[in-house]
Parts: C-alpha cells; structure tokens; sequence
C-alpha cells in the first residue's frame, strides 16, 4: 500500500521473480507488469484495481494484493485491508510521506493491520532516508524502527547494514536481487551502525524482559531475541520496522520478503475473527482454525460473461468445492462451484480453501462486496466493509437507444465490481446519474464501457455530488389519508426530526410510541418511508447525513389503516420536515501541491481564489509541499491550470476530507443548476 507512484506495482513485481512466481521482470512504465494486466493500467501506467496473487518464501505461503494508489481507486484498498492480516506500506525515498499515504496508512490503524515500511528508490536523485522516515514518525503519528541503514543514497546507494545481526550487504550489480554479504562492516561506517542498533535494542527491550536484562548490563543481544521482541512490537502495533531499497534496480527486495516472515502476522497471529450472530445479534468469534466451522468473507467482485468471479478469505474452517454455504445477509444458501487460486490474470483450480488463506469462487450468483458466508449449521455474520461516499456525478446516456439495456446491464456489473460507483435515475429529468470518487474514476468506468463492453455512451460534465442535512429540529403530523369508495386509507404520524451524530452518517429511527396508539405492526413501515426519502433526498435528489427520527404518537383506524398507508405517511412527514429545512453540502479535498519555489506564491494565490484554505507549507529538498482544503467543485480540471501556472513542474494529489456547508450565495446557485 501507498501513494500513486512510490513503486507498489514494482515491489510485487520484484517478490515474483524472486520467489521464481514469473521468470522476467515487466516494467510499469513498459506496460508489461503482471499485476497491471487491465488495458486501461497498461495505458496509464498505474494501477487500477487490486491484484491477487501469492508465492513461497523460505517454506511460508505468502498471499499478496498490490493495491492502487490513486486516490479515486481507494476502496481498492480499503477492502484488501479489511481481510489481509499484514501490509508493506511503501514510501518514495525522495518524497516520504505524500497525501495518500495518510489514507492508507489511516486505513490500516482502522482495520487494526500490523505493517512493515519500505524506503524505495533510494538511487534517486534527493533520496533521504533520514527524511523519509521522520516524516513517517511526523505526519502519520507512528514509531518507525528502522532495521536497516543505507550505504550510500542517489548513484552511490550501494547496500545496507542489517541492524539486528550487525552485518552488511553490498547488492551484486550483475546478479537481478543478488547480495554479498560481509561480516565485517567498515571503521567509517561502524559508529552510525552501533548508535542505531542501540536505539533499536532500546526500542526492542519493552517488549521482551530478557532483552531488557542483556541491554541494561550492556551485554551482548542475540539477533533472534532481538527479532522476536520486534516482531511482539510489529504485531501489537506499537512500533514499524522499517527497510530500505530500490525495487526497481533489485535492491532490498529480498530482505523485505525475510522481513515479511520475521515480523509480519501469519493467520494464526491474529485474534479470532470477530461477528454478530445474525437472528439475535449477539457477539461471536471463530478462531483462525481449519477444524471450526467454515466462515468466510467475499471481499471483491469480478463481473465476467461467465459468471462472477468472488475473491474470498476463508477465517475459520475449510471452504470446499461443492460445499452449500449461508450468506446472513440474504438468509440463503449458496454452492460453491470451482474454486480458483488467482495469480493476476492467471487461473489455478483448487477442490479446497483452508483458514488463513484467499482464493475466488467461480459462479456465486447473489453474493457482493463485504457479503458473509458460512456453515448453515453455525451462521455468524463477519463485520462488513465500510466504503467512502461519493464526491462527483455525471449525466450519462447510450449513444444509440437499441444499447439501453445493453448500458444498464453493463453498469450494473461495474457496481458489482465497485462499491464506490453507483447509479441512479433523476426522477425528475429521467436521466441516468453515475457517481464516484473523481474525475479519474469516471473516466476510466467510461473507457471500460467504451471498450470493454463495446457501448457508445454520450455524457455530461461533472458535477459535485452534495449532500442535505436538516438545518433545524422540527416536530411535524403527516396524514395521510385517502378516501375514494371502498376500502380508504388512513395513517397519521407524529415524527420529531433532529439533527445526530450517528454512526454511519445514516438515519437512525427511533420508536418512542406509547399507548398503542399506532399499532406496533405498522411502526417498522414508518421507519420504511423515512428511510426511503432519506434515502433517495426527497425533491433534490441529494442524499441527506445524520438524521435521528423519532415517531412518538399517531392514529390508525380499525378498518382503513394498512402497511401501504403508515408507510405513505412516514414518507410525507420526511417531505413535510425537510420543505425550506435544508442545508446542501459540499465535499472538501485535502489537496497537496508539489512547486519549485519560484512558482510557491502562484500556486497558493490560485488556491486561495478556489476557496481553499491553505494549512500548511512545508519544505523538500528544492520542492515546496502547499497543503490545503479545496471545495471539490474548484477543483475540476485543476491539473491544465496548474500545468500553466508552474511551466509543467508542479504536480499535486488529493483526497476526500469532509463534507462542510455549501455557503447560501452559491447553494442558490447550486440549486438553480448553475
């Protein structure tokens, strides 16, 4: 995991030949690399959606995602965090820590993933490995450890000095990955080593009392002390060891590999998984073991002709071909078809799945992102995967009427694959609106449509995807009742709308009846209604964030009252509630722009004329960082103009931060389409 560019892509390329996965090195750039096997990375150069893989390594299995690293593919990373156990996070030797760093980085603390770094690109001009990793400790708060120091930087990186066995390496320029190494590290080298070895002994010793007594007497550690109390601190997430190299020359790669077996989690390292059990929602757990019943997470969707390919991790248990699992969420069963170990774009079919491994299943029928599934006899929902709204829109539609269908049926499987792409119909224009995380991300589900799926599609500009909120509480009645011969319908609501904090940004509802006097079956209809203009953002079609509704009164009648009518009501009483009630919110980017000094007061005036606020600017090397906060809808086509503004020198990433208050001036505009 890590910024766009700072050599994932690469570092996974140099684990596979290693480890003797592929026989030739591809290269990024080239649009050779095995992991990027999509047209559309090829073409660009990045990565675009995560790949699986896996490969051996002194006598461990080791499964692999090399995830992307723009911004707009973030749920790429989330989802693999959420069923991976530990995470190499990458980091430009030049740059250090950069915009997406922080998501990932924030990513993994929140799944709880144990991490190793690694200072790639070492051989590059103003490579500072020093820098690189206080800004680590800085800007993402953590306690880098490193475990290993460079001999030389730029042209003269030559090797490193293990810290933990006090030996060095030189790279053997002939040899793809090969070292020599030497017992003896050189006199002029020898101090910095012995300072940082006793910084990383004292760092080691809190979590290894046997380690603390040698280091106190200032007796000699043994290196597999010294491993083993860093990998108790690597697991507990308390510190990051840190190793340094240069993937794409093949330097330090194979010390990463080590570093993954010594330090980083296996299956069995990690706490028992942790649900709900579905019909009560009581707490569960299943321990990481082949001999408990089957329990699985589907963390990746992939729409093909053939039927969908599911990437699984299997928690506990054994997921077997032919095997009939729960999926909680449903509440139905499903067989499990071929089985595949996945490398790229490669297949290998397998009859069986133990715990702690991931493989895909070939055929699942109703099975999506962050779906559970597990033994019929031992149901227990696994906690699902949370992704980021949407920030951007656009109006989309096929360039012939005969391929409707065929868009709607394309789209739908993009949805499938992207739980951060979504779709829907303006009910009021009759267009159909797609959403994601940016212009890139839109851009590249267009070209799939385009070519992948062979449909010609017309669309509209980008538009920013608001969000409503109620700027007041306010108790409203909605009655809803309809007489027209016959049976009528009659429903009256009593409905507190507030302003909450709740957990998901969503709708909680909130039963306060008393006395009967709505009938306890109609109260979950009333909750339905709500939810559903809620849902859809009633007249504007802007979804709304934070809303507690609490029903506390009502009437029914014994004859007319039905399901349809309480539910009709619980929908009015949203429209009544929300009617000049309303303020529209915009997503705010954390923006990062990289300048010369010469082009600094450019950049951030140009910001600060895009409502931006500018927090901070910081110094690297001759570059200067402006970090800010943007309006999204000021960003739109931000690259041309920053092209223009610094001669092509300037480049900048940004990232979803916050929705905040549209202002009134431009909300009217927002409102009347401008």
């Amino acid at each position: 995991m890590a910024h766009i560019d700072a050599g994932k892509t690469t570092v996974t390329e140099r684990i596979l030949f290693l480890t003797e996965k592929i026989h030739r090195t591809g290269e990024v750039h080239d649009g050779e690399a095995t992991m990027d096997f999509l047209e559309e990375e090829q073409r660009r150069g990045i990565t675009i959606q995560s790949a699986a893989t896996s490969c051996e390594w002194r006598g461990h299995s080791i499964n692999i995602i090399d995830t992307p690293g723009h911004v707009d593919f973030t749920a790429e990373v989330e989802r693999s965090l959420r069923v991976l156990d530990g995470a190499i996070a990458v980091f430009d030797a030049v740059s250090g820590v950069e915009a997406q760093s922080e998501t990932v980085w924030r990513q993994a603390d929140r799944y709880g993933v144990p991490r190793i770094c690694f200072i790639n690109k070492m051989d590059r001009v103003g490579a500072d490995f020093s820098a690189a990793v206080e800004s680590i400790r800085e800007r993402l708060g953590a306690r880098p450890v490193p475990v290993q120091l460079p001999i030389g930087a730029e042209r003269e990186f030559s090797g490193v000095i293990d810290l933990i066995r006090m030996k060095m390496f030189q790279f053997d320029e002939e040899a793809d990955g090969g070292v020599r190494e030497l017992d003896e590290i050189p006199a002029d080298l020898l101090e910095q080593a012995q300072l940082h070895r006793h910084e990383l002994l004292e760092t080691a010793a809190e979590f290894d009392e046997d380690l603390l007594d040698l280091f106190v007497e200032d007796e000699e550690v043994p290196a597999d002390l010294a491993l083993s109390a860093l990998r108790r601190g690597t697991l507990g997430m308390e510190i990051t060891p840190v190793l340094v190299g240069s993937a794409l020359k093949h330097k330090g790669v194979r010390f990463v590999l080590d570093a993954t077996i010594d330090l980083l989690p296996s299956p069995r390292d990690i706490a028992a998984v942790v649900g709900k059990e579905p019909a009560s929602g009581d707490e569960l757990s299943r321990e990481p073991e082949e001999s408990g019943p089957v329990s699985a997470m589907a963390f990746k969707t992939i729409a093909e002709q053939t039927g969908d390919l599911t990437f699984v991790r299997v928690y506990s248990g054994v997921l077997e071909k032919g095997m009939k699992v729960l999926n909680p969420r449903l509440g139905r069963t499903e067989r499990i078809g071929r089985i595949v170990r996945i490398h790229a774009n490669k297949r290998e079919h397998v009859d069986a799945i133990p715990a702690g491994e991931i493989a895909a299943v070939v055929g699942l029928k109703q099975t999506i992102t962050g779906d559970t599934l597990c033994d019929p006899g031992a149901p227990i929902a696994l906690n699902e995967i949370v992704f980021p709204d949407t920030v951007i829109s656009m109006a989309i539609e096929p360039a012939k009427n005969q391929d409707r269908d065929k868009l709607s049926e394309c789209i739908g499987r993009l949805m499938r694959e992207d739980p951060t792409f979504r779709s829907k119909k303006n009910e009021q224009t009759d267009q159909l609106i797609i959403s994601g995380m940016g212009e890139l991300h839109l851009e590249v589900l267009l070209n799939r449509i385009r070519t992948e799926y062979k449909v010609g599609v017309h669309t509209g500009k980008p538009k920013v995807a608001y969000r409503q909120r109620l700027d007041r509480s306010v108790d409203t009645e909605a009655r809803y009742i309809r007489q027209s011969g016959g049976r009528g319908q009659y429903a009256v609501v009593n409905v507190r709308f507030e302003t909450a904090e709740t957990e998901d940004g969503g709708m909680e509802f909130v039963d306060e009846v008393k006395g009967g006097n709505v009938p306890r079956e109609y109260i979950k209809n009333v909750g339905q209604g709500l939810r559903e203009v809620f849902d859809a953002g009633g007249s504007l079609g802007h979804r709304f964030v934070n809303v507690r509704a609490s029903l506390y009164d009502g009437k029914a009648h014994d004859v007319d009252s039905s399901e349809l009518a309480f539910h009709n009501a619980g929908m009015l009483a949203f429209r009544q509630a929300m009617e000049n009630n309303f303020v529209l919110l915009e997503p705010i980017m954390k923006v990062e722009v990289r300048v010369p000094e010469d082009y600094l007061g450019a950049v951030v005036g140009d910001l600060n004329s895009r409502r931006g606020e500018v927090s901070e600017v910081d110094s690297q090397g001759d570059l200067r960082v402006v970090r800010a906060h943007v309006p999204i809808a000021e960003m739109f086509q931000y690259s041309s103009s920053l092209r223009g503004a610094t001669q092509g020198r300037g480049s900048y990433s940004m990232e979803y931060h916050e929705y905040k208050d549209l202002p009134k001036s431009l909300a009217e505009k927002a409102l009347a389409g401008d």
